[in-house]
């Protein structure tokens, strides 16, 4: 069983930053890959990026550079540091886990003014 909480959505402005948590709750499981999602309105759920235990990091080209995924896995939680935000960046950013099977977030919206 693994329960995914995510926080640290909102409103910001477009150039501006935001840092989302995910802490995962984990019982008889090891998770092996962990990230984020997200889907804007209108859109199919995308990957953003994840990492895997054993660090390996992976990227969606649109984000590249700009944000950056970390994990402490004492906590069990996963960071999303996302920086020059964009109005293109607005949508619900879903905590996403792989222990066996797909496990979700239940999502935050983060809203990119212009």
């Amino acid at each position: 069983q693994v329960q995914l909480v995510e926080s640290g959505g909102g409103l910001v402005q477009a150039g501006g930053s935001l840092r989302l948590s995910c802490a995962a709750s984990v019982r008889g499981f090891i998770i092996s890959t962990i990230g984020w999602y997200r889907q804007a309105p209108g859109k199919q759920r995308e990957m953003i990026a994840t990492i895997t235990n054993a660090g390996i990091t992976n990227y969606a080209g649109s984000v590249k550079g700009r944000f950056t995924i970390s994990r402490d896995q004492g906590k069990n939680t996963v960071y999303l540091q996302m920086n020059s935000l964009t109005p293109e960046d607005t949508a619900v950013y879903y905590c996403y886990a792989w222990a066996r099977v797909d496990y979700w977030g239940q999502g935050t919206q983060v809203t990119v003014s212009s």
